[in-house]
């Protein structure tokens, strides 16, 4: 077993032994004040071929595809090697730009993809050919075990700060994001400052991410078409998984033994939309002798004990809670509400041990603040719920347990407050016929 994952799993045993067992529970914690919204300039030394903003995500397996932007004209190709300074390899992809509201024009945002690559392995890599800024990046591993973290709604405040250092330790291999990126609501240049905030991370790792409502970003008669900021600066891999939108896609990991569903809250998802055709045969094209683990991102929860958002994921949950129960979709985690909370496996709003656990991270640090309101009594089926920043952890440990945990941002330390092992529907013999 990887190093990465043993000596967390074993420290966490007792922990999560305890929450699987417990009842249902609303923790005590009394939230700290809100932290000032930040803004993250350029580089001083940056002049206008400097790489900046610089992300990657996956592309199949084996392959990155490395965005970055420019201020001024500059060529989109990307350099990569093994050895720090030493580029023995380079490919060259595509450069666009965006206007938006008559006001605002992005930068040249180029991107490109590069592979095939090896796995578990670190890469050094230079944008535009320009020598002042070098960055690296690991790959994720090819089979099991594999480590993912898991946030939502992030925005650009001091305790999104405090959650992306306490990330920064925690040597994951892709971060997952289930929507509400960057908070600009039409200020255009709230994107630059964020994509620079987030650069060290999400040039290191691959971040997979899908929309919130955040990202709609319309102004009537003026910017009439949804996600165009979103789409033009995170372009993810929907291509490859036959999708016709960059709203929703899926991805494998771990060599195939994780098989993940990128879903839009935000774009058609009835039984006549685009969505839902391709989500069933996203999922029939699944071989699941070689895929243990399925998990889902959604923005809107479709379920939420939270006195916040009520029912604003409930149409989708009706289109198509039934397919992914159908499929043995093993977790499904969702943003939207600005707090934590952990139910147990349920389908059509019953406890039931062949459905999804359905977990809401909505807690990265936005600037809108907590919601600290909940449903009294809490239901049945909410094991777990607290209102606080922080992040979670999904440590898939083998084709048949993982580890979930919830790290609170405590006085900007990383503080484990609810964690429990998940067992693979699928190792299950009682989920083998659809209950």
């Amino acid at each position: 077993m990887a190093s990465h994952i043993l000596p967390n799993l074993l420290l966490l045993l007792a922990l999560a032994v305890s929450r699987s067992a417990a009842g249902s529970a609303t923790s005590p914690y009394l939230r700290p004040p809100p932290i000032e919204t930040l803004s993250t300039p350029l580089a001083d030394d940056a002049d206008g071929t400097t790489p900046q903003q610089v992300h990657i995500s996956m592309v199949g397996t084996n392959k990155v595809r490395v965005t970055w932007i420019t201020e001024d004209d500059a060529p989109a190709t990307v350099d990569y090697g093994l050895q720090e300074g030493k580029y023995g390899e380079s490919s060259t992809g595509s450069t666009s730009t965006y206007s938006f509201s008559a006001l605002y024009t992005s930068g040249k945002i180029h991107e490109a993809v590069i592979g095939p690559l090896d796995p578990d392995s670190v890469y050094y890599y230079r944008c535009s050919g320009n020598p002042a800024r070098e960055f690296s990046f690991k790959t994720p591993p090819a089979s099991l075990p594999i480590k993912f973290v898991v946030i939502g709604d992030l925005g650009q405040t001091g305790w999104t700060n405090s959650t992306l250092n306490h990330i920064s330790r925690s040597n994951y291999d892709i971060l997952l994001l289930p929507g509400d990126l960057s908070y600009a609501d039409l200020n255009q240049p709230s994107w630059d400052s964020y994509a620079r905030l987030v650069e060290p991370l999400a040039s290191s790792r691959p971040w997979m991410v899908t929309e919130g409502n955040h990202e709609i970003e319309t102004i009537p008669l003026i910017e009439s078409t949804p996600f165009k900021p979103y789409n033009a600066r995170y372009h993810m891999p929907y291509e490859e998984s036959t999708s016709l939108s960059n709203l929703f896609y899926s991805f494998d990991a771990a060599g195939g033994a994780v098989h993940v569903l990128m879903l839009g809250s935000y774009t058609d998802f009835d039984a006549s939309s685009d969505q839902f055709k391709w989500l069933q045969a996203d999922l029939a094209k699944l071989d699941r002798s070689k895929t243990k683990w399925l998990f889902a991102l959604i923005h809107a929860p479709w379920y939420n004990s939270n006195k916040a958002h009520q029912g604003d994921g409930e149409d989708m949950r009706k289109a198509m809670e039934e397919t992914l129960y159908a499929a043995r979709v093993d977790a499904v985690f969702a943003g939207h509400v600005h707090a934590y909370e952990r139910f147990a496996p349920v389908y059509n709003s019953k406890k039931n041990q062949c459905g999804p656990l359905h977990i809401t991270i909505g807690d990265g640090g936005n600037r809108e603040g907590l919601a600290n309101k909940y449903i009294d009594p809490q239901p049945s089926i909410s094991l777990f719920r607290e209102a606080s920043f922080g992040h979670g952890q999904l440590q898939v440990a083998n084709g048949t347990h993982a580890l979930w945990s919830w790290h609170r941002n405590d006085d900007d330390e990383a503080v484990v407050v609810d964690s429990v092992w998940i067992t693979s529907l699928l190792s299950n013999p009682a989920c083998h016929k659809k209950n």
